[in-house]
């Protein structure tokens, strides 16, 4: 039951982060197909000088944080140190990439203009994620202060061990002393 805290919390997190990476690169995408169209003068999208590097970022993060989820669930599923590491290392990777747009879509709301509805839902929901990516990476990684909260990467459970000692060499090694009778 010790092993369920950080399981039982990052669950619904990762579940929540997913849907809202969807749901951002539905809109981000459309805002995209607008933009490249130049049908900026639609009434639901408008814009700004940083719209265009803004959507590509958004439509970035949200590619990497779905990807990160993906692999999220199947540490969760078999919730070892060898499934932490890609999970954590993609998350990470996910949160930096939301963090430049989280960093673009304050510049854009900064900017100011007219911009839609579709748009300034990209723009909330980037800021949204940019807080709880980061806390699900934190949450991930919980473990490497206090197992109670899941593995961690100093965890030996599993794996570790010398190799077996063969007659006539040095243990590890994997070198034979010549006339030990070891074919």
């Amino acid at each position: 039951m010790a092993r369920a805290v950080g399981r039982s919390l990052a669950g619904p997190l990762l579940f929540l982060n997913l849907l809202m990476y969807l749901i951002v690169l539905g809109f981000a995408s459309w805002c995209l197909n607008r933009f490249i169209n130049g049908q900026t003068n639609h009434p639901s999208f408008g814009g700004n000088g940083a719209t265009m590097f803004f959507l590509i970022f958004a439509i970035l993060s949200s590619v990497l944080g779905i990807i990160s989820k993906l692999l999220g669930a199947n540490h969760l599923r078999a919730w070892r140190n060898d499934s932490l590491a890609a999970a954590g290392s993609s998350a990470l990777i996910a949160w930096a990439v939301t963090a430049l747009a989280f960093g673009l879509a304050c510049k854009e709301i900064n900017i100011g203009g007219w911009r839609g509805w579709r748009l300034r839902v990209v723009e909330g929901l980037i800021i949204v994620l940019g807080l709880t990516e980061l806390l699900y990476v934190l949450m991930l990684h919980s473990g490497l202060f206090n197992s109670t909260y899941g593995p961690g990467y100093r965890d030996n459970e599993y794996g570790v061990g010398a190799p077996p000692h063969h007659a006539g060499g040095a243990a590890g090694t994997g070198i034979v002393e010549k006339g030990s009778g070891v074919i």
